[in-house]
């Protein structure tokens, strides 16, 4: 099976069980994200096959507002997600889907922060998300 930065593919990766190999591929090519692969694979992690899902359900952790956990300037922000949403608009972009955590019942979106303004954006509600999570071990003292 050949990597590809799109949903197709994600979506091809977790139909064989290989999802975590394919956030890996991305986030160390396309996405250019290397920390956040780095960060997980510090941990066992539990990637969710893509599916569809509502903008609504979390927000951007990053972009040039105040409130940002992490802020990048406005310019290259706003060049960028209009750069996306002409892609996208353009309709020969099977973009790549959203990454996001889910803990302690919420969402937060780790990668894909450009994309979703871009979404966002053009009026679009919903797109393909993969949802990840650290799985937490019970330990019983059975003394």
């Amino acid at each position: 099976m050949e990597y590809k930065p799109t949903a197709s593919s994600a979506i091809e990766f977790s139909s064989v069980d290989n999802l975590s190999e394919w956030v890996h591929l991305f986030l160390l090519g396309e996405g250019d994200n290397k920390e956040f692969s780095d960060g997980l694979k510090l941990k066992t992690r539990v990637f969710h096959a893509p599916k569809m899902m509502s903008l609504n359900n979390f927000e951007r952790c990053c972009g040039p507002e105040d409130n940002m956990k992490y802020q990048i300037s406005e310019a290259s922000f706003r060049e960028r997600v209009k750069r996306i949403a002409s892609f996208y608009h353009e309709g020969n972009w099977d973009m790549p889907p959203l990454i996001i955590n889910h803990f302690d019942d919420k969402y937060e979106l780790n990668d894909g922060n450009h994309r979703f303004e871009a979404l966002k954006m053009l009026g679009i509600d919903k797109y393909w998300v993969i949802v990840w999570e650290t799985p937490i071990l019970l330990c019983q003292d059975h003394s």
